[in-house]
């Protein structure tokens, strides 16, 4: 397993070393020993969410402003483009974003650590989307910001408007958003 790190401070592209052959393929999709090498802490995963969605779906950007959520995230259908936007007030990357395509085919992963803001964009016809969590779901803590807010401006890969569910067209610009210290 390798990380990469990303702009963003602690956010890190994770590339699973991958066996295969004419036969298929097989790769460890997590280890603890080495996820916790390579972030530099222990985690417990605590929830694993299994979402699909169709090309052009936009779910995001979520966080938990209570219970916050860290986030392994992997594609195993299709492909996504997948964003991370500091809320950590206190860090110097406040309110910039970044993102990474993954796919079922570079079967990368992205590691968002909590105090971040977590979304995805579906650039296949569909795609199925993995993540553990490091804290349960707590719908009354959850909190979105506007995905098109123009003072993050992040740079969706996608043409025309995104299917949006009504909580995501709710989101808040990030100047309104509750933030994390």
């Amino acid at each position: 397993m390798k990380a990469t790190p990303t702009a963003l401070a602690d956010v890190l592209l994770i590339e699973p070393k991958v066996f295969g052959d004419e036969r298929g393929f097989f790769f460890e999709s997590f280890n603890r020993r080495q996820f916790t090498e390579l972030i530099g802490r222990d985690v417990d995963f605590v929830q694993d969410n299994h979402s699909r969605s169709a090309k052009n779906v936009l779910r995001g950007l979520h966080y938990q402003i209570q219970q916050p959520q860290g986030k392994l995230v992997r594609v195993v259908q299709g492909e996504v483009f997948d964003v991370a936007v500091d809320l950590r007030k206190s860090s110097p990357t406040f309110g910039q974003w970044v993102g990474a395509m993954l796919s079922a085919q570079n079967k990368h992963q992205l590691w968002v650590p909590a105090g971040f803001a977590h979304g995805f964009v579906v650039l296949s016809d569909t795609a199925e989307f993995l993540y553990k969590t490091t804290d349960y779901y707590a719908p009354e803590h959850e909190r979105c910001i506007a995905w098109d807010d123009p003072a993050i401006g992040i740079q969706w890969p996608m043409a025309g408007e995104p299917a949006l569910s009504t909580k995501d067209r709710q989101g808040k610009p990030l100047a309104e958003a509750e933030h994390f210290a």
